[in-house]
């Protein structure tokens, strides 16, 4: 896999760069400002981007607006971006195309080395990889007249972890609960959310759910 930097701080930069380096991930290229990072791109299409949302020159939204602009340039090139802080807006913008290849962290779980990793391949391979900080602003944003409203505590927990990325086995897995109680908990969270069943596989479930949950999220 051949992956491409972009993060303005320097310590980080180079630690993203060892860490993949260690996973026999090839760093293609590792740049400090958005420019630089849309220049490479222009000539070359790497299997995944590592992403800061604030970049030089104002520190405000350069990140997410090369990230867009990368995608126009390579339609469905996955983009992981790493923030310091959630902000839903951003994760909507680049949800908005309705295609996979989409992951939003915080930067303090990069710390989490094995997690970054899989949530990196998983981008890399076309699913989603969202913060559950960022799903949990998300399901706050909705409006109290919302659907989700009528979903169960145990329902909430399996579209939090859907929204992440997580197959039914990995749900299964982590609520210790059957694959069969998985597969009832989301089409009845399908059904109460007025999604259509046709979603009820792979990425498009997760994007389905993400499209759900960013209207009007602001």
């Amino acid at each position: 896999m051949r992956v491409v930097i972009a993060e303005d701080d320097a310590l980080l930069r180079e630690g993203l760069s060892l860490l993949l380096k260690t996973a026999g991930i090839e760093v293609a290229a590792a740049v400090d400002n958005a420019e630089d990072f849309l220049a490479f791109i222009e000539g070359e299409r790497p299997d995944a981007v590592v992403m800061d949302v604030r970049m030089p020159p104002t520190h405000r939204d350069e990140g997410l607006r090369a990230a867009v602009r990368a995608r126009e340039i390579h339609p469905a090139l996955p983009v992981l971006v790493l923030s310091a802080h959630v902000e839903t807006s951003y994760a909507v913008e680049l949800l908005a195309d309705g295609v996979g290849g989409v992951g939003y962290l915080l930067k303090e779980r990069v710390g989490k080395v094995e997690r970054f990793l899989d949530a990196l391949r998983r981008v890399a391979q076309g699913g989603t990889a969202m913060d559950p900080e960022v799903i949990g602003r998300l399901m706050a944003r909705r409006r109290a007249a919302d659907p989700l409203e009528a979903l169960t505590a145990r329902e909430r927990e399996v579209l939090g972890l859907m929204a992440e990325g997580y197959n039914n086995s990995t749900i299964a897995e982590l609520l210790v609960v059957s694959d069969g109680a998985v597969l009832k908990h989301i089409r009845n969270i399908f059904a109460k959310l007025g999604l259509p069943s046709d979603e009820g596989a792979g990425h498009r479930r997760v994007l389905a759910v993400l499209a759900y949950l960013g209207r009007d999220a602001g």
